[in-house]
């Protein structure tokens, strides 16, 4: 992969963990890395700024992780609703993890933060992009990893009535 064409924006407010990535970055050829202490500073940074991905933090003051995905995928004035975007977090409880990804991230890093861990979700996030999807309740990523041949039940996606309305579009 040519790290050296992708310009990065990392956001959180925790200036050392801003200056982590930008080493672990910079070690595998990422030339242009941005940086934002909170979400409100990243929407701002990328009106102005073309990024290709963001890895963000979950907990940050004054906007958090989450609402940023929320504005990110869903304000009419987004400066990039399809940016593939990988959240960091030390709350890696079902909920939270479900929240963020509800909220159309496409993959999670759990802290502590490792080298390998970073450069794995970015490798995914641009080798291996999902479609996004866009319904009545959710703008983002596919949730869904895989297609799974042999199930049956009720919400198969060609068969199921509510799927109706459901949007793909590739990012």
């Amino acid at each position: 992969m040519r790290y050296e064409l992708l310009k990065i924006l990392t956001v959180d407010d925790n200036q050392h963990m801003r200056m982590l990535l930008g080493e672990i970055l910079k070690a595998v050829g990422v030339r242009e890395i941005f940086e934002a202490a909170d979400g409100a500073a990243a929407l701002r940074l990328m009106h102005g700024q073309a990024v290709d991905i963001v890895v963000t933090d979950l907990s940050m003051t004054p906007m958090d992780g989450i609402e940023f995905m929320r504005k990110l995928r869903n304000d009419s004035d987004s400066p990039g609703q399809l940016i593939p975007v990988i959240m960091l977090t030390g709350h890696s409880t079902a909920q939270w993890v479900g929240e963020a990804r509800d909220a159309g991230v496409n993959e999670f890093i759990t802290k502590p933060v490792t080298a390998r861990s970073v450069i794995d979700r970015i490798w995914r996030v641009v080798m291996k992009p999902r479609p996004f999807v866009r319904s009545p309740t959710y703008f983002g990523p596919d949730r869904r990893r895989r297609v799974e041949q042999r199930y049956q039940g009720p919400w198969r996606r060609a068969s199921d009535p509510q799927q109706q309305g459901l949007e793909i579009e590739l990012g």
